[in-house]
């Protein structure tokens, strides 16, 4: 790499990175206390949502996308509120489309800017860590199988399919399809919470725990297959 490119390389990341602070510090400030809210007085927070309406919707379908784009917040806290807020098959729809959207969003940022924008939110260890997309005979089946279940690093993969073949309407159609289950069953705890069913929000709740813990198990079996091969 001649010295212009490496210039241009350093200048990108840097306006990158301040514009990413800045959206991420608006987006702390806008949304952020919302959130803050639901967690300290979740019956406050879904009055807020109802209160705001469509703005509501997406005040909260924003926090979603940001959890994505973030990777390190887990999505699970996102996904009780929205069941706590908007019920089990709302609050559903409105998680899955705005994951979907942060995942189309990501793969296309991948696809344009490279590694120059996957390492703006994931270390070069992570990256090591995976090696899942190693397997391009059948990584679309491992994907979507990782992505049925909870317990495994779906926002973190998001980041890294862009930088693979894979088509972006079989990419949509994972994100979209694949969550779906893990998702509803979150939302559905939290629906459950905020109806003050809690013997149904204690089944849910040991059903994710469950899912959980396999999820972990087959994505750390894939990844171990993955390397071997």
């Amino acid at each position: 790499m001649d010295q212009s490119n490496l210039k241009q390389k350093k200048w990108f990341q840097l306006l990158m990175g301040i514009a990413a602070i800045l959206f991420l510090g608006a987006l702390c400030y806008f949304i952020g206390r919302p959130l803050v809210q639901f967690v300290s007085e979740p019956e406050q927070f879904r009055l807020w949502v109802d209160a705001k309406g469509f703005w509501g919707i997406l005040a909260f379908m924003g926090m979603n996308i940001l959890q994505v784009f973030l990777a390190i917040i887990p999505g699970g806290p996102f996904e009780v509120g929205a069941g706590y807020a908007f019920g089990a098959v709302k609050g559903t729809i409105i998680c899955d489309i705005a994951m979907t959207i942060a995942s189309i969003l990501i793969f296309l940022f991948v696809r344009r800017f490279g590694m120059r924008f996957v390492e703006l939110f994931v270390s070069r260890e992570k990256m090591k860590s995976v090696r899942i997309l190693k397997n391009s005979r059948r990584l679309e089946s491992i994907l979507f199988l990782l992505f049925l279940i909870p317990g495994t690093p779906k926002d973190l993969l998001s980041y890294l399919v862009g930088l693979t073949d894979i088509k972006l309407s079989h990419w949509i159609f994972i994100s979209a399809v694949g969550r779906l289950p893990a998702i509803f069953l979150s939302v559905m705890s939290g629906s459950a919470l905020g109806e003050a069913e809690y013997s149904t929000a204690v089944i849910v709740f040991i059903i994710l725990v469950v899912l959980y813990i396999a999820g972990m198990l087959i994505y750390r079996y894939h990844n171990r297959k993955s390397k071997k091969a």
